[in-house]
């Protein structure tokens, strides 16, 4: 299998050359309860179909790798328990073995990648956990930024991570983390963490450009373009930091380790922000989604007037 097998509307719009945003399926099994994570699945994909753009939700589905999910397997993924969370470590084996998963960031690129899908919106990208130095807990969206062409929309990375190390692992692993329209990077349900960005742009021709501009130096590898969550759905950075550090310790004493730390951090900040964050992840998601569809709308425009021709691998 040389890709995922595409929905009848995800081909069309591909070999048309339309802009088409491919979306992660572990919000729907992992990020939100049933039915607010199917509520939130439909919700998105009408924000990329309102920014002109067809959406293409990623899951494997009974041994098979597809973008663009239809009404019965989005609500098949809202409603199971224990679905497993693919990234590129498990993508393969879930498929060999014929069974259903959620991708992950990591696992999405893979196949949008494959797919010839250049955009992906989502929620927050994964990086380096709190107390990595002792753990080495430090996600393969990382490492797939670094090989994968692909643009990523997200509100930075979640704010239960080490930011700072993650910028440096971002630095050194050599991928562009873009700012968008502001110069500090945001932290997930706040809009500032308190550290400057890379890069900045405030258009989505800029960051179309720079998608296609990588693509034909030969560079391997995608960006990360940083969306702030919208003001009104923000909780600050400075309400959130001893709530995390709670939830850390309590996840630390579960014994949460590997894939099972983030669904357990985020689950108990739900409690303790009482559903503040459940709110604020809805609305990051769907404005990640609605710049996301402008972007690829660009990048769909900017290709029909003549993209940079591609170089050979540096």
């Amino acid at each position: 299998m040389s890709g995922p097998v595409l929905a009848p509307e995800v081909s069309e719009a591909l070999a048309a050359g339309r802009p088409v945003v491919a979306l992660e399926s572990t919000i729907i099994s992992h990020g939100l309860p049933w039915p607010d994570n199917l509520d939130l699945a439909r919700a998105v994909e009408e924000e990329v179909r309102a920014g002109g753009a067809v959406p293409a939700t990623i899951a494997v589905i009974d041994g098979t790798l597809r973008a663009g999910l239809d009404a019965e397997a989005l609500e098949r993924l809202a409603r199971a328990e224990g679905i497993a969370k693919l990234s590129r470590a498990d993508l393969a084996v879930c498929i060999a073995r014929g069974g259903t998963g959620a991708t992950t960031v990591a696992a999405t690129m893979i196949a949008a990648a494959r797919a010839g899908i250049a955009v992906f919106a989502t929620g927050g990208i994964g990086g380096v956990h709190r107390g990595a130095e002792r753990s080495f807990d430090v996600s393969a969206d990382l490492q797939e930024l670094a090989q994968t062409p692909v643009t990523v929309v997200a509100s930075g990375a979640k704010a239960i991570l080490d930011l700072p190390k993650t910028l440096e692992m971002l630095e050194t692993l050599g991928v562009p983390v873009i700012a968008y329209g502001q110069s500090g990077f945001p932290a997930f349900w706040a809009r500032e963490s308190g550290l400057a960005a890379p890069l900045r742009m405030d258009a989505p021709a800029e960051i179309a450009r720079a998608h296609l501009t990588r693509a034909g130096l030969g560079l391997p590898g995608g960006q990360l373009v940083a969306n702030p969550i919208p003001a009104e759905a923000e909780i600050p950075l400075d309400e959130l930091e001893g709530l995390i550090a709670q939830a850390q310790r309590e996840a630390e004493a579960a014994g949460a380790t590997g894939k099972a730390v983030t669904p357990a951090l985020l689950d108990r900040l739900r409690a303790l922000t009482q559903g503040r964050t459940l709110a604020a992840n809805a609305a990051l998601v769907r404005a990640n989604a609605r710049l996301g569809a402008a972007v690829a709308q660009e990048i769909a425009r900017q290709r029909a007037e003549g993209a940079p021709p591609r170089a050979g691998p540096l």
